[in-house]
């Protein structure tokens, strides 16, 4: 039997509506939504920190309205972007050239160089700062003098490998991870803060010795915020060769 028009536009939203939905389902297997438990008892779990209204967990660092979409890597971005320059890292053994921050670390240091509150995203002004503690292992304020941490804002790639001698090819050396480290470590090829540390790691309990060994001066030894555990440098060993 020949269907008319009607009929015809009947069937095809039936078909694209359950084609619609059965994707979804299948989306959610596959990817369930765990953003939040990612982001739990974290370090950037700041529903109980009472810089916002109503307990959010991400609203201090992303929104889904209004978000500044000027630096590049930061989806949905809400925080105050720092505006400072940096004193790089800079040795004569290193074969790497530093740059100053652009993207994702840029958007870490507005944070963690002090200088920016961290009350202080959507159209809120912070009071609150990061504090200096150098005298138990790190210090939770980075600053702006980058020269004395692991060099950032720097491109490792094959010729890098190349000329170090000390470094593993990037694009063929395996992460740990499930991938290489270009893949898994790099953005676009830059090492960034994120190519070390995992800002929505899902390790973390909410007990203090998630991150806390309390062992004067290892008090920092054993944050969760890595991307893969640092225990015998390992971490360190997926780049370097030693």
């Amino acid at each position: 039997m020949a269907m008319n028009v009607e009929s015809k536009q009947q069937m095809i939203f039936f078909v694209t509506r359950n084609t619609v939905g059965f994707l979804m389902i299948g989306v959610l297997i596959l990817f369930p939504v765990t953003m939040n438990a990612a982001v739990k008892n974290t370090h950037h779990d700041f529903s109980n920190s009472g810089l916002t209204n109503n307990g959010e967990t991400c609203v201090v660092c992303h929104t889904p309205h209004n978000a500044n979409t000027t630096v590049s890597q930061s989806p949905l971005w809400n925080h105050q972007v720092t505006v400072n320059s940096y004193t790089l890292y800079n040795s004569s053994t290193s074969d790497a050239t530093a740059t100053q921050p652009t993207s994702i670390t840029r958007l870490c240091l507005s944070c963690h160089d002090g200088t920016v509150a961290l009350g202080s995203f959507g159209e809120n002004t912070g009071t609150t700062y990061m504090r200096d503690q150098t005298s138990r292992a790190v210090p939770i304020s980075i600053g702006t003098a980058l020269y004395n941490h692991h060099p950032v804002a720097i491109t490792y790639d094959s010729a890098l490998a190349s000329q170090d001698g000390g470094l593993y090819n990037p694009d063929v050396h395996p992460s740990g991870l499930g991938g290489t480290i270009s893949h898994d470590l790099l953005n676009g090829g830059v090492m960034e803060c994120s190519s070390c540390h995992d800002v929505h790691v899902a390790r973390g309990t909410g007990n203090c010795t998630d991150c806390h060994d309390f062992t004067y001066p290892s008090y920092y030894l054993n944050t969760k915020s890595l991307v893969k555990s640092n225990v015998g440098s390992a971490l360190c060993f997926t780049c370097h060769k030693k």
